[in-house]
């Protein structure tokens, strides 16, 4: 089986020496995707050795640098590619459970859940993020007949012949809402494994506008909203209709759009 784990990173510079090395005891073939680190991550990475690099001149986006994975393993012909994070908030120990649920051969995404299985050991996300969460979870539950725990763990594995079906084009943080819809409009076979809640850093920025509790959320609703009306390919099947909301201008315009004949992007 062609196995891939693909670590996207910026400025992560404290972790990629303990990281990634033990990253390859469990899977030999690592790609890092270095989103324009400024600090001494790429002389790290140099130093680790044995390992496939994506370079981006300038910070892309967490959803950019996950793509470009996703690209690169189609392009090699992988059967499967594993994403994680390199903070450690995943745990290189829990890569056989991906593998063994990979080999069992019954699934096209295997997702990582950091609230499926409670633990004394894990840690407590910061209340926001848990809420932001939780409502974006219930949603996609909700819209999508989904059977879904955690909308937003990286941890994941993908059957990669099945990615080059996804219409995903989001390049931030908001890119899994996306995937979620896309991949259940195309059938994919999807199953949770439980994995541990790790908050090294309570107070770790998004970055930019993001770091603002309802700026955040109302963009990952507006991510949604285009996903499930592009998906769904009219006005009435938005969220925003289902709790009796007006749209946002995003799904409108979408919507002018294709009633148009444009493209949507």
């Amino acid at each position: 089986m062609s196995v891939i784990v693909a670590i996207p990173i910026y400025n992560e510079a404290k972790y990629i020496t303990g990281v990634v090395p033990e990253v390859q005891r469990y899977v030999p073939e690592v790609l890092v995707i270095d989103d324009g680190s400024t600090d001494s991550s790429p002389q790290l990475l140099v130093e680790v050795g044995n390992l496939h690099v994506i370079r981006h001149e300038r910070n892309m986006g967490y959803g950019q640098s996950l793509l470009n994975a996703f690209n690169y393993a189609i392009c090699k012909n992988k059967q499967w590619i594993i994403t994680m994070d390199c903070d450690r908030q995943h745990e290189p120990a829990s890569i056989p459970d991906f593998l063994a649920a990979v080999a069992s051969d019954q699934y096209d995404i295997i997702s990582g859940s950091r609230y499926l299985r409670p633990t004394a050991d894990d840690s407590s996300p910061p209340p926001e993020r848990r809420e932001i969460n939780a409502e974006i979870t219930e949603i996609l539950k909700q819209r999508l007949n989904l059977s879904l725990t955690d909308a937003f763990c990286g941890f994941k594995a993908y059957r990669v012949s099945r990615l080059a079906e996804l219409k995903i084009t989001e390049p931030g943080y908001a890119m899994p809402l996306q995937l979620w819809v896309h991949a259940v409009r195309r059938g994919l076979r999807i199953h949770e494994i439980p994995v541990r809640l790790i908050y090294n850093d309570p107070k770790r920025s998004f970055g930019g506008p993001l770091d603002d509790r309802e700026y955040r959320r109302q963009h990952y609703l507006c991510v949604l909203h285009q996903a499930l009306t592009e998906s769904l390919g009219e006005l009435e099947g938005c969220y925003c209709r289902s709790v009796g909301s007006e749209p946002c201008q995003a799904v409108r315009d979408i919507y002018e759009r294709s009633r148009q004949g444009a493209p949507s992007r």
